[in-house]
């Protein structure tokens, strides 16, 4: 457990140094991602998130601007995952509301992810971190 609160740490550390993209990297549905996404996914081994986000990108195509979210764990205020999963991944219209439902609620049976939250934007076809924006 430490070596995950560890890796946690340093990763949260790291992501704050993208502060804009110098590259994007195409999705195989035709989105792109940051330099910032991209080292996310490599870090965490989470590819995965990438795909989860696109993948409900037919049902959302008339939102040019999203922010998903991945709760892991049930230590955020009112986003938790369902008993017997490890987390939740929402996408919203804007910021996240108790009385508000998401656009998209996704539960995650088993992960780990060594982040209790991320945040993503997807705007314009682009996935990339709020400090991308």
């Amino acid at each position: 457990m430490q070596a995950q609160e560890e890796l946690a740490q340093k990763l949260e550390q790291e992501l704050q140094q993208f502060t804009g993209t110098e590259s994007y990297y195409k999705h195989l549905l035709g989105f792109r991602f940051t330099d910032g996404v991209k080292f996310l996914a490599e870090e965490a081994q989470a590819y995965w998130l990438i795909d989860a986000i696109i993948s409900h990108q037919r049902k959302l195509q008339s939102y040019d601007f999203q922010l998903w979210l991945l709760i892991v764990g049930k230590d955020h205020e009112f986003i938790k995952p369902k008993p017997e999963k490890d987390a939740v991944l929402t996408c919203w219209e804007d910021t996240p509301n108790a009385g508000i439902k998401p656009l998209v609620r996704q539960e995650i049976i088993l992960t780990d992810f060594p982040l209790k939250i991320i945040k993503l934007y997807l705007e314009n076809k682009i996935l990339l971190l709020p400090s991308e924006h």
